[in-house]
């Protein structure tokens, strides 16, 4: 074999900016919601392709961390970066789902280790004005308080469920910093991101619904207070949703980016925080809201799949 011949995919892989972590939380929170409507074998399909995504990123991460550390230490400044936490705590909750208490509680130390230093490295660099990623902050520590309640709840870890707690009121004072300084303009043109704006909310509302159903919010007082917070981030997210979709009829945005699966993932989690809140909130009309929803994120996948296969065709030669 010739040294030194050119990799395509060797060079693709060299130049994943750290938001390619936001196809492994579209894909995980797909499959977290096709298992909850019963569509099992979509559902592992879905998982399957989030976990070879995150195992490809999770090398990366790797090989950067110890052999590029300049590069990893200016990724690490930007919001992006806290996709490896949000992406790694998606993967576990499905695992967790799945009944792998094992691999999840595995996947949330790893999720645990990496949040402080990314968390401080990506605030200490907030400025004004900033894009759609800037709410990551409050996604991958929501991330982390989902699967610590889902692990609290679902395999009797009940010393994990006030550390959820803990975290969920700091994902939510993070959404509130994050709005102050997030840029309004790009409702109208954002690349796709901006869409995290009110994904945010969606998985602030399921990790209260998480945490309704959870040893730390079961009876008395602290159930009532979650249940509240369950609907009021879900009702403000959904009002996010309805004025992003109408921002991308006004604005169309069809060329690919590759924050645009962080538009698939606000879409899933949407429709997982519904389908999740209605049973521990009694309102039985969030399910089939869910479940359409979901189906919406599915048909919103496939586009930028689509997308992302016409955007990695060679360009025609002119005759």
């Amino acid at each position: 074999m010739r040294k030194g011949r050119p990799s395509p995919l060797r060079d693709w892989w060299a130049a994943l900016p750290p938001a390619a972590g936001g196809a492994v939380m579209a894909a995980g929170i797909l499959s977290v919601g096709l298992e909850l409507t019963g569509h099992g074998l979509l559902s592992l399909a879905a998982l399957a392709v989030a976990a070879a995504l995150w195992l490809l990123l999770a090398a990366d991460f790797a090989v950067r961390l110890t052999a590029d550390r300049g590069r990893f230490r200016a990724e690490a400044d930007t919001p992006a970066a806290l996709t490896a936490v949000a992406a790694t705590t998606v993967l576990g909750t499905r695992l967790s789902q799945l009944g792998r208490p094992e691999a999840a509680a595995a996947l949330l130390v790893l999720a645990a280790l990496l949040w402080p230093g990314l968390l401080l490295s990506v605030v200490r660099h907030w400025r004004r004005r900033m894009p759609g990623g800037v709410f990551l902050g409050c996604v991958a520590t929501q991330g982390l308080a989902v699967l610590s309640a889902a692990l609290a709840t679902a395999h009797r870890l009940d010393w994990l469920a006030p550390a959820a707690l803990a975290l969920f009121c700091l994902g939510v004072l993070l959404y509130a910093l994050a709005l102050l300084r997030f840029d309004f303009r790009e409702v109208l043109g954002g690349a796709g991101d901006h869409w995290v704006a009110g994904g945010s909310l969606a998985i602030t509302a399921l990790a209260a619904a998480k945490l309704t159903a959870s040893p730390a919010g079961a009876a008395g007082p602290a159930h009532t207070v979650l249940r509240s917070a369950t609907l009021t981030a879900l009702a403000l997210s959904l009002l996010w949703y309805a004025v992003l979709l109408a921002a991308e009829v006004r604005s169309p945005r069809p060329r690919y980016d590759i924050r645009r699966w962080s538009t698939v993932f606000p879409l899933g989690m949407t429709a997982t925080a519904c389908l999740t809140a209605a049973p521990v909130t009694g309102v039985a009309s969030l399910r089939p809201l869910g479940e359409v929803l979901l189906w919406i994120a599915v048909a919103a996948c496939a586009l930028t799949c689509a997308a992302f296969l016409r955007s990695r065709r060679p360009a025609r030669r002119p005759r």
